[in-house]
């Protein structure tokens, strides 16, 4: 089966590493057809073992390769095609949209923190079949409320986020 491996806190605070030893790490670890998406740690790969196992033995890999504690997230290539497919925002040069990828019921964790944040002019999210996305004005990432809150340690070990192109990317390599 294909997956996507979606890494968290890649090349950021810190955190730097290749893509050419992240694919390593999956290859030692009995991945097959590895291959990395941009530089923010999306890694394509095959394996027949479940999801469930393959974060357990990726995230133990990458912790002992890289010295730092691994957070991913791993989506089959139909489960990673819904992230494209559900997008509920019309592209917009002026904005981002992220989808988020992390365990099953962040999104409702997500939904309401953004709830509670203070908005930018038009800055949105919405739940659409389980999948959470934002959208916000270019430029505020990081600078929004809600953006704050993507940096919660509590949070940490629970979702990454990607810019909707970045799931095109990958379908692109899946297929």
């Amino acid at each position: 089966m294909k997956y996507c491996a979606f890494l968290r806190g890649v090349n950021v605070k810190g955190t730097n590493m290749k893509m050419v030893d992240v694919c390593q790490v999956f290859k030692d670890a009995g991945m097959d057809q590895v291959s990395s998406v941009l530089a923010s740690g999306n890694i394509v790969f095959s394996s027949d073992r479940s999801a469930e196992e393959l974060k357990i033995v990726l995230e133990a890999a990458m912790s002992s390769y890289f010295s730092y504690e691994s957070f991913l997230f791993i989506k089959s290539q139909e489960e990673t095609s819904l992230f494209w497919s559900n997008i509920p925002f019309e592209k917009h040069p002026d904005f981002h949209i992220y989808g988020f990828v992390g365990l099953h019921g962040i999104e409702e964790v997500l939904l309401d923190e953004f709830n509670k944040s203070t908005k930018a002019n038009n800055e949105k999210a919405e739940v659409i079949n389980g999948l959470f996305y934002w959208q916000v004005p270019k430029g505020n990432t990081l600078d929004s409320t809600f953006g704050k809150v993507l940096g919660k340690k509590n949070l940490k070990d629970k979702f990454t986020s990607r810019n909707v192109n970045t799931f095109e990317k990958i379908l692109k390599i899946m297929h």
